[in-house]
C-alpha cells in the first residue's frame, strides 16, 4: 500500500448510500479518504443481480429514487457525467381497489386531485401548499431533528399535519376510499402502525417528491447508482477497498476520523472497548423496526391487471382499503402476520425495457412481517396481486424470495430485514441512535455513526452520511461546510 492509503485523513467502513456520501463529502473537502466494504461490490441496498433467470435483471433491494432525487447531497451531483439515466414512469404510483377504482398519485397535483372524484378538492387543498414549499420542506425533513430550520414557517406548515397519525389525517380529510386509500398506502412505508403519531408525515413526504420530483428508476439497475457514486468518490481521490469485512478498529490504519456506515449493533462490536458507558447501552437498546418478506418474478409478459390505468405506474400499492391497510399493518406491529398483507410491488420493465429479455418482463414487491421472522409469505403477496391482476400466477416463469434473515445476510445493516435502519416512530425520531445534540458523533474521539440508524432514517438520499461527514470535519479537522 501506499502512504496515502496507510494513513488516511478519514475511513469509512461500509459503502451504502450514505457510507459513499459520507467519503464524497470528506474528499471534498480535500481530506484523504479510503473505504473499506465487506462484500466484493460497493452499494449496500443499491445493487442488482440475476435473481431468477438468465438475462432478466433484479434490484435485490431499491429501485425506485423519488427521495434520492429529492436529496440535497445527491441533487448535487452530475449522475449523467458517470452514466446513469434515470427512467420516469407515466405516473410515480398507482393504488387499486376491489371495485376496479384507481387511485393514480399523477406528476401533477392538478391530474391527480381530478381522478380523486369528490376528494379532489380536498386533496388540492392539503397538497398543493406542501407541493409548492417543495424545496424548503424537503431540506428540512432530510436533516438532523434538533436544529433551527431553515424555513421555519413552511417547516411549521408541514409539521403541523405530518405530526398526526396517517389514518386519523386520512379520515378527517378525504370523504371517499381512494383518496384515503391512498395516503394509507404511503403512509404504510414507515413500517409503523398508521393510528400512530408522524406516520402521516412518511405518505405527505413521499407525495411531495412525487410531485415535484417524480419516482425514477435507474436504467440498467440500480447497480448503476452505487458505480456512479463510487466513480464520483475515485475522481476526487477517494480509495474503495472491497471484499474487506472489517471486524475489529484494530484492523483499521490510523485515521482521525472513522465513520460507520452500520447498525448500531455493529458500531459496538467493531469499536469493542472505545465504547462504552451510557452510549454503548443507549446503543445496545436501539430499536429495529418490521422486516420485509420480498419476491422477485421473471415474467412472460407484463402483470395483467383488472384496470389497465395501474399498468401506467412504476409503483404499486395493493392493500385495499384505508380500514384493510391500518389493519395489516397494525397486525404487523402487533408481531403477527396478516392473512392480506399491504404490498408494494414494482414493474420496472414496464418503463425500462433493458431488464428483461425482448417481450418479457420482471417484477418484485414485498410485504412487512415482523423483525426476524421466518415464515414464507410468497403465497400470502402473490394473492393479493391475483386479486387486483387475475391470471398473474399464469405469467410466472420463475421467482426468488427473501426473508428477513437473507436480507441481513445480504446487507448487515437490515437487522431482522429492517430496510429503514430502526424503527422511526415518535421516540425514536428524536433519539436515534441515542438522545445526544450531534447524533452523528460517538462519545469516542474520532469515531461516528452515519448510516441510516441516524437521522434522517431510511431511504437512498445519502444524507446521513452527508450529515455525519460534516461533523467529523467540524470536530476533527476545523472545517465547516
Amino acid at each position: 500500500m501506499t502512504a496515502h492509503r496507510d494513513a488516511p485523513d478519514a475511513i469509512v467502513v461500509g459503502s451504502g448510500p450514505n457510507g459513499l456520501a459520507a467519503a464524497i463529502t470528506l474528499a471534498r473537502a480535500g481530506r484523504s479518504v479510503v473505504v473499506y466494504e465487506g462484500r466484493e461490490t460497493v452499494g449496500g441496498g443499491m445493487r442488482s443481480a440475476e435473481l431468477t433467470l438468465p438475462g432478466y435483471v433484479h434490484d435485490v433491494c431499491a429501485t425506485i429514487f423519488g427521495m434520492s432525487v429529492a436529496s440535497p447531497f445527491l441533487g448535487g451531483i452530475d449522475l449523467s457525467r458517470h452514466d446513469v439515466e434515470l427512467v420516469h414512469p407515466d405516473a410515480p404510483l398507482a393504488h387499486p381497489l376491489d371495485d376496479g377504482a384507481v387511485a393514480l398519485l399523477e406528476r401533477s397535483v392538478g391530474a391527480t386531485a381530478a381522478g380523486l372524484g369528490v376528494d379532489g378538492r380536498a386533496y388540492r387543498k392539503l397538497l398543493g401548499p406542501l407541493v409548492r414549499e417543495a424545496d424548503r420542506i424537503i431540506p428540512f425533513v432530510l436533516g438532523p431533528i434538533l436544529r433551527v430550520p431553515a424555513h421555519p414557517l413552511a417547516a411549521a406548515r408541514f409539521s403541523r399535519v405530518a405530526i398526526r397519525s396517517s389514518a386519523a389525517l386520512a379520515r378527517s380529510r378525504f370523504r371517499d376510499e381512494p383518496a384515503r386509500a391512498l395516503l394509507a398506502g404511503l403512509s404504510a412505508h414507515s413500517m409503523l402502525a398508521l393510528d400512530r403519531p408522524t406516520t402521516a408525515a412518511f405518505g405527505l413526504l413521499l407525495a411531495i417528491t412525487a410531485h415535484a420530483h417524480g419516482w425514477p428508476m435507474v436504467r440498467g439497475g440500480t447497480w448503476r447508482l452505487a458505480d456512479a457514486l463510487a466513480a464520483e468518490l475515485r475522481s476526487l481521490g477517494g480509495t474503495i477497498v472491497t471484499g474487506r469485512a472489517i471486524r475489529s478498529l484494530d484492523e483499521l490504519p490510523p485515521a482521525r476520523a472513522i465513520l460507520f456506515d452500520t447498525s448500531p449493533r455493529a458500531l459496538v462490536t467493531i469499536a469493542g472497548p472505545r465504547i462504552v458507558g451510557r452510549y454503548r447501552a443507549g446503543l445496545a437498546a436501539f430499536r429495529y423496526g418490521p422486516g420485509v418478506f420480498k419476491v422477485d418474478w421473471a415474467l412472460d409478459g407484463p402483470i395483467p391487471w383488472r384496470s389497465p390505468a395501474v399498468a401506467r405506474a412504476g409503483t404499486v400499492h395493493l392493500g385495499g382499503k384505508l380500514d384493510e391497510i391500518v389493519a395489516a399493518e397494525g397486525e404487523v406491529a402487533r408481531g403477527r402476520h396478516p392473512a392480506r398483507p399491504f404490498v408494494i410491488l414494482v414493474q420496472a420493465s414496464l418503463f425500462d425495457p433493458t431488464r428483461a429479455p425482448e417481450g418479457r418482463h420482471t417484477g418484485w414487491a414485498y410485504c412487512h412481517v415482523p423483525n426476524g421472522s421466518s415464515v414464507d409469505m410468497t403465497g400470502q403477496i402473490e394473492a393479493q396481486v391475483e386479486r387486483f391482476a387475475p391470471g398473474f400466477r399464469d405469467r410466472i416463469l420463475a421467482r426468488a424470495t427473501a426473508g428477513p434473515a437473507d436480507l441481513e445476510a445480504s446487507n448487515p445493516n437490515d437487522v431482522g430485514g429492517d430496510i429503514n435502519g430502526g424503527i422511526e416512530d415518535l421516540r425514536q425520531l428524536f433519539t436515534r441512535p441515542v438522545a445526544r445534540l450531534d447524533p452523528y458523533s460517538t462519545p469516542a474521539r474520532g469515531i461516528y455513526l452515519c448510516s441510516a440508524s441516524t437521522p434522517p432514517g431510511g431511504g437512498v438520499h445519502g444524507m446521513s452520511g452527508y450529515f455525519a461527514a460534516r461533523s467529523a470535519l467540524r470536530r476533527e479537522f476545523g472545517i465547516r461546510i
